[in-house]
């Protein structure tokens, strides 16, 4: 049997940037400017760049190892089975999360013309009965697409890509033709206030989260034709021209407030019925036949978003499956080899999701805050593989791989000190109850196996979760204030560097002899069926 090789260079390109301009566009431009005012366009300007160089991290071990699911997976390879199951567990954590997260802002736009969906509690929009029964039935739409139709999931998401990219170039051009304040673009006078508005905004304002597509090329790298150049190249393209549309985004949206709407501060900006920010000023302007665009487009961009995460979450519940994290039926596959039990496993918990997710930014900080742990394992795996497996060709080489690696591993640890203490004391809970859940599965599974479990990578991981919870309750970004703003940033670089080199020292091993079984891992695994 051949390989399932279905995915060019062109899909992966478009299935990455549909993943990234999803609800994010919508809201990230007002979300981030009520915390950096006009000094958000540095905030996209560092958060699209710090993207960039940690997916280039994910772009070399992608093309060497393009297997399905690679986030559950590189983990394992380089520090063993239990430092696996963490980063796959928080890694799912945070995908599962996209799909009803999408799903619920297309809901919180369309409340404001069909308000039986969504009622205000403490302030806060959550669903309805009815609503909740249209956010089930939206996603199990996705789910079934999904399953039913390869060419119908790449036709579907080329048809979001075109409608999407028109809404977004209609919008920019409308706003600045209509208006544009060039005033509103005035630095603010303290320093530090502009810095530290800078900061949250890229891990809480959701400028971390549009970027989380990239992601996409990792997980669906298994199936990706002509890996070595497809995957790279999307990997890198998708960021690059998602930064482009956002700083057009928000510089048009910026431009076109009113400063009578700015007079108690950019942090109190708000418009009228709790609409979208372009919806607001669209509005405003009287341009109807925009605001009609806007609307429909507030349903097709969260959904286009929301089915190329139905679609990648599912590779990562596969290849949780097939390392043995999780029960062995999530492996199966359809006829059109979709695997079907680890789609139907992310509807369910999907589903449930909606009930304590009350609300579009509640959940940014905390995606944020898992999303970037899962990213900071790339770095990592990279240089554990450079060292262990140097002679070994590779399709796409990072230059200056240490330097680039270390730097993308300390904007890792940035963007999740950023998000705040709240956020990651929340994540510290969700991270104990997945090793409690790991315990129970390795009592059950592997108890004549300990040493398979790869407890030296244990050495590295304990002291950077808890590393990274000192720091963040000793901060001065919803923290104790100790660490004061400026001393918090050389602390955490000593701290990158300290882990960095600690996770290297304590790789496994046996890389090599993992690697080889993962070079195989295709001859049962998205298949041809014959």
């Amino acid at each position: 049997m051949a390989e399932q090789r279905r995915f060019s260079s062109s899909q992966l390109l478009l299935i990455s940037i549909n993943g990234m301009i999803g609800s994010a566009w919508l809201f990230a431009p007002l979300y981030a400017a009520r915390l950096a005012g006009s000094d958000v366009i540095w905030a996209w300007l560092l958060g699209g760049l710090a993207t960039l160089v940690i997916a280039l991290s994910f772009a070399e071990i992608s093309s060497l190892l393009p297997i399905a699911g690679g986030s559950a997976r590189f983990a394992e390879l380089s520090h063993g089975k239990i430092t696996g199951f963490v980063i796959s567990w928080i890694t799912w954590l945070s995908s599962v999360t996209m799909a009803p997260i999408e799903t619920q802002a297309m809901l919180q736009y369309a409340a404001t013309k069909f308000p039986s969906l969504m009622h205000q509690v403490a302030g806060t929009p959550e669903l309805t009965s009815i609503g909740l029964a249209w956010a089930c039935l939206l996603m199990l739409a996705l789910c079934i697409l999904n399953v039913v139709s390869f060419k119908g999931l790449i036709g579907v998401n080329f048809i979001l890509f075109i409608f999407k990219l028109f809404i977004i170039a209609a919008t920019v051009l409308c706003l600045i033709h209509a208006r544009f304040i060039a005033t509103n673009f005035t630095l603010p006078n303290d320093i530090a206030s502009h810095w530290h508005g800078i900061f949250a905004a890229i891990a809480s304002g959701g400028i971390a989260f549009a970027f989380t597509g990239f992601k996409h090329c990792v997980e669906l790298a298994g199936e990706a034709k002509n890996p070595g150049r497809s995957i790279p190249l999307a990997i890198i393209m998708s960021v690059s021209i998602c930064l482009l549309i956002y700083l057009g985004l928000q510089v048009a949206f910026i431009g076109a407030v009113l400063p009578s709407e700015l007079a108690h501060g950019w942090a109190q900006l708000q418009f009228k019925g709790d609409l979208g920010p372009f919806v607001g000023i669209a509005a405003a302007l009287g341009l109807s036949y925009l605001v009609y665009a806007l609307f429909i487009d507030a349903g097709v961009s969260p959904l286009g978003a929301g089915l190329i995460y139905v679609t990648s979450t599912a590779r990562l519940v596969f290849a949780m499956s097939k390392n043995g994290y999780l029960p062995h039926f999530l492996t199966r596959l359809t006829k059109n080899n979709m695997p079907i039990g680890a789609i139907g496993v992310n509807f369910v918990v999907g589903i449930l999701l909606f009930l304590p997710l009350p609300g579009w930014q509640n959940m940014v900080s905390f995606l944020v805050a898992a999303i970037v742990i899962s990213y900071a394992m790339g770095p990592i795996v990279l240089i554990c593989l450079r060292k262990n497996l140097a002679d070994q060709t590779r399709p796409f080489r990072l230059p200056y791989a240490y330097p680039v690696c270390l730097f993308a591993f300390y904007c890792c640890n940035l963007l999740s000190y950023w998000t705040g203490w709240a956020t990651l004391s929340k994540l510290a809970i969700a991270v104990g109850l997945g090793l409690a859940i790991l315990l129970i599965t390795l009592l059950v599974q592997h108890r004549k196996t300990p040493s398979n479990l790869g407890l030296r990578g244990l050495a590295w991981l304990i002291p950077y979760l808890l590393g990274l919870l000192g720091i963040s309750y000793l901060g001065c970004f919803g923290g104790r204030g100790y660490l004061s703003f400026g001393w918090d940033f050389l602390s955490i670089g000593v701290f990158s560097l300290f882990i960095f080199q600690l996770a290297i020292a304590t790789r496994q091993t046996k890389i090599t002899e993992q690697f080889a079984n993962y070079q195989g891992v295709f001859n049962d695994e998205m298949v041809y069926r014959n």
